[in-house]
């Protein structure tokens, strides 16, 4: 099971990370962000992109070839940065008040059940 949980989440990752690479504008345009040089296009490429698949092929391995220590130390890692990523949009609630749901508080939901996932899972 712990497999199954942390391959969803590695899937998460690459699924996001290829999309980040592929289509950078797309990837950020929810968030009322434009991409309008190439520097800010390759800044996305670099953090939802290449971080993305780099996260999802450390899960991936954590998932089918990592075991004891290191498999749990890559699980929580990535548990621990997701909770990270879901605080600050709860911080963000408190300062900026965003209104609707999508994509903020999506986003928060998704981060949150990915560190819950992993964390149950470890």
């Amino acid at each position: 099971m712990s497999s199954v949980c942390t391959g969803a989440v590695a899937l998460f990752f690459l699924g996001m990370g290829v999309f980040g690479l592929v289509a950078p504008g797309a990837l950020i345009r929810p968030f009322g962000i434009e991409l309008s040089v190439p520097e800010a296009r390759a800044e996305v490429r670099a953090v939802y992109g290449g971080f993305g698949v780099g996260v999802g092929a450390f899960l991936a391995w954590a998932a089918i070839g990592a075991s004891g220590e290191l498999r749990s130390g890559v699980v929580l890692t990535v548990a621990v940065s997701l909770a990270g990523m879901a605080f600050g949009r709860l911080v963000a609630r408190a300062v900026e008040r965003p209104s609707a749901f999508y994509p903020s508080w999506f986003y928060f939901w998704v981060e949150t059940l990915g560190a819950v996932l992993l964390i149950s899972c470890a």
